[in-house]
């Protein structure tokens, strides 16, 4: 009998075709892909405590407009949604831009395990630079922990992907994967500086060095969050390594360990 899987999406531009192939290729999964606003609806209407998995490929509550960008939070009901699902043992997968979701919902991303900032804001109570950017990188992805999600994978495979400047909270999830790429100002560019309508710039960006992080498990509540920053373009979604991750994340969380 196939396992129910709940996709979310939204709010970031992806290619659909592609990305529809890659959830065709996850195995013996009856899936549901729904975008937003009808994702945040149904999952306030209770639909995401209903899934044997949930896979966030989303970025909820923003707005873009005037070369800027607003936020607001998500509905209560749905916010109580998510954590009533992980308080029931039930956990979830978020892949690549979820990280910047939700800017207005602080307890969101302590769920996650970390954030990423279109403009300059507060993270854990400190004054913090918007995250930067860097799409098409040709990177060595390292894994790093002996664990389901990484089973079946060799201990280094190439990546081309884009990759985040961004706040990861590595002294809480359990680090799998990481990159062999830089993460110093000068190899990203600012995301504030790109939505104003100033691309591939990070001129005046003093942004500090961040974590090479790109895959990690988290516990939240009683249930498992598996976090995986590949999934930008058709490119990524096609790799053999990224869909083995995917696949071993989605049995991970729904209690099937490869």
């Amino acid at each position: 009998m196939a396992r129910d899987l709940l996709v979310l999406s939204g709010g970031h531009a992806y290619e659909r075709e592609p990305f529809a192939e890659l959830l065709g290729a996850l195995g013996e999964w009856d899936i549901t892909h729904l975008m937003h606003p009808e994702a945040e609806e149904a999952v306030a209407g209770g639909r995401a405590l209903e899934a044997d998995a949930v896979l966030f490929y989303d970025m909820g509550g923003y707005t873009f407009a005037d070369k800027w960008v607003t936020s607001r939070p998500p509905s209560e009901a749905f916010r109580r949604a998510i954590v009533e699902r992980f308080e029931a043992e039930r956990g979830a997968v978020a892949m690549h831009h979820a990280l910047a979701g939700w800017a207005d919902w602080p307890e969101w991303h302590e769920m996650l395990g970390g954030r990423f900032l279109y403009t300059p804001g507060e993270v854990r109570g400190k004054a913090t630079l918007d995250s930067g950017y860097r799409h098409d990188v040709d990177y060595a992805a390292q894994v790093v922990a002996d664990h389901p999600v990484t089973a079946g994978l060799p201990s280094e495979f190439r990546v081309v992907d884009e990759l985040y400047l961004a706040e990861i909270f590595e002294d809480d999830v359990t680090p799998l994967v990481r990159s062999d790429y830089t993460f110093t100002r000068d190899n990203f560019y600012s995301a504030a500086q790109g939505i104003s309508g100033t691309l591939y710039s990070n001129d005046g960006w003093d942004h500090p060095p961040g974590s090479n992080l790109v895959a990690w498990h988290k516990q939240v509540a009683n249930a498992p969050l598996v976090y995986l920053q590949f999934g930008d373009a058709p490119q990524t979604y096609a790799n053999p390594h990224v869909r083995q991750m995917l696949t071993n994340a989605l049995d991970f969380i729904a209690g099937e360990n490869p």
